[in-house]
């Protein structure tokens, strides 16, 4: 899942709900496992499939007319229980990119710690890309890292985002929180001495 960010074109998924939580994202009874892959294929398992698992015609993710690497979701994405395995979920279907008018905290940074880019835009700007892509699904969003833009290039409208810095150099480099210690190691200071003592 470790992939450098730096200027990501792409067509969109919508999914125009508010409130959507992580165990929407992925259900509870998918947590037991601890290594992060296969994740994708339960993402949004009970709006995806039926009970016989059987795929649901009209849920965006069955729907061949979008796709992308791009998710465009309603408000107040990612709220409830702070299980990392719904970042999994997104990051292991192959969205690298989430677009909202607001996170929760906790699965924002669970998003940055497993390189997908969870990009906060007004209301406004959110409501246009809904429509923009309802008008026209192959239309697409181009999220550049470095300025911290995101465009509308349907409408040429653009916006900027907010990010950590620390999270910003770690997306562009492909480093996770180990690797950068890893990498910065050798520019730390040295150690003190130990001391000895009576």
């Amino acid at each position: 899942m470790k992939q450098k960010f730096d200027i990501i074109t792409s067509t969109c998924v919508p999914l125009p709900l508010e409130n959507v939580d992580t165990d929407q994202i992925i259900p509870a009874r998918f947590l037991k496992a601890t290594d992060k892959e296969g994740f994708g294929d339960n993402l949004f398992r009970d709006w995806r499939y039926d009970k016989e698992g059987h795929p649901i015609a009209d849920f965006v993710l069955n729907d061949p007319t979008y796709g992308g690497c791009i998710l465009v979701a309603g408000r107040n994405f990612g709220s409830g229980s702070s299980r990392e395995h719904a970042a999994w979920a997104i990051a292991g279907y192959g969205f690298r990119v989430v677009i909202s008018s607001f996170f929760a905290d906790i699965h924002k940074n669970n998003e940055l710690n497993n390189f997908v880019l969870p990009v906060e835009v007004s209301e406004d700007f959110l409501a246009e890309l809904f429509q923009s892509i309802q008008d026209n699904p192959q239309m697409q969003v181009e999220v550049n890292l470095p300025a911290q833009t995101v465009t509308n290039l349907a409408t040429g409208r653009c916006e900027t985002f907010a990010i950590n810095a620390y999270k910003k150099h770690c997306l562009m480099n492909g480093l996770d929180d180990i690797d950068f210690l890893l990498k910065n190691v050798e520019t730390l200071p040295p150690a003190p001495p130990l001391q000895g003592g009576e």
